[in-house]
C-alpha cells in the first residue's frame, strides 16, 4: 500500500517553464548563445547549475562563472515571477494534493528548481501546510535523471521505498525514478513538451484521474 507520494514540482504542481523559459532566453541573448528547441528540451528536469555547467560546454564563448550565470538567471526569474499574473497550480493538482493530505499519505517535494524558488511557490499557493519534507535539486551535484533527489526524498518516508511513488512529468524525471526503483506516474503535462513517459509505471492526462483511493493501491 503506498504511504507516501513524492512529487515533482515544475509541470506537475504549478507550470513555471514560461518564466524560466523567458529568463533564459533574455540571458541567453544577454550572452549572445543560440539556443535551438532541442537543446533547450534536453534541461528539462536539470537544475539550473547543471543547466549552465551543460551551456558553458556547448559555448566556449561564456566566460562568465556558473555561480555568476545563476545569481543573474535568478534575478531575472524572480522579477517576472513577482509581476506575473498568471501563475497557477495545475488543474486538478490542489484538490489531488488536499485528497492525500487528508486521507494521511505524506506529501513529499522533489524538485530540481532551487530553494527560493521552491519557497514562492509553496507560499504563494499555501503549501506548506500539505507536505512534511521539501528536496531541492540545488543540494546535488547531478541533476535528473540522476537518481540522488529520488533516492534521499525517499529516506524521509515514513514508509519503505516500496510504499512510495513519484509522480513526474519530464524524460529525465521519470528515468530517475526508475533510476532510484520507485513507481512512477507520468503526467503527461501539455505544458511539458516533447518528453517521453514510456518508462513510467502508468501514465495519465489529468489529475481527475487519481485520488488518495486509488494511489494507495498502486504498486500493489
Amino acid at each position: 500500500m503506498i504511504k507516501t507520494v513524492i512529487f515533482d514540482m515544475d509541470g506537475v504542481i504549478v507550470d513555471t517553464e514560461p518564466v524560466h523559459r523567458y529568463a533564459y532566453y533574455k540571458q541567453f541573448s544577454e550572452l549572445n548563445i543560440a539556443v535551438g528547441e532541442e537543446m533547450y528540451t534536453s534541461f528539462t528536469g536539470f537544475s539550473t547549475r547543471n543547466t549552465f555547467q551543460a551551456l558553458k560546454g556547448f559555448f566556449p564563448t561564456i566566460e562568465h562563472e556558473v555561480e555568476d550565470l545563476i545569481q543573474r538567471k535568478r534575478t531575472i526569474f524572480n522579477d517576472a515571477f513577482d509581476t506575473k499574473e498568471d501563475l497557477y497550480l495545475l488543474e486538478g493538482v490542489e484538490d489531488l494534493i488536499k485528497d492525500l493530505y487528508t486521507n494521511g499519505i505524506q506529501l513529499i517535494l522533489a524538485s530540481s528548481a532551487s530553494k527560493v524558488t521552491i519557497e514562492r511557490v509553496f507560499t504563494r499557493f499555501n503549501l506548506h501546510q500539505y507536505f512534511t519534507d521539501i528536496v531541492s535539486g540545488e543540494d546535488f551535484p547531478q541533476s535528473k535523471p540522476n537518481p540522488a533527489i529520488f533516492v534521499y526524498a525517499a529516506s524521509l518516508s515514513k514508509a519503505p521505498k516500496e510504499n512510495c511513488i513519484i509522480i513526474e512529468d519530464s524524460t529525465n524525471g521519470v528515468k530517475a525514478a526508475k533510476a532510484a526503483g520507485i513507481y512512477c506516474v507520468g503526467y503527461n503535462s501539455h505544458h511539458s513538451k516533447l518528453q517521453d513517459l514510456s518508462d513510467a509505471n502508468l501514465i495519465i492526462n489529468n489529475f481527475k484521474e487519481l485520488d488518495a483511493q486509488k494511489i494507495s493501491q498502486l504498486g500493489a
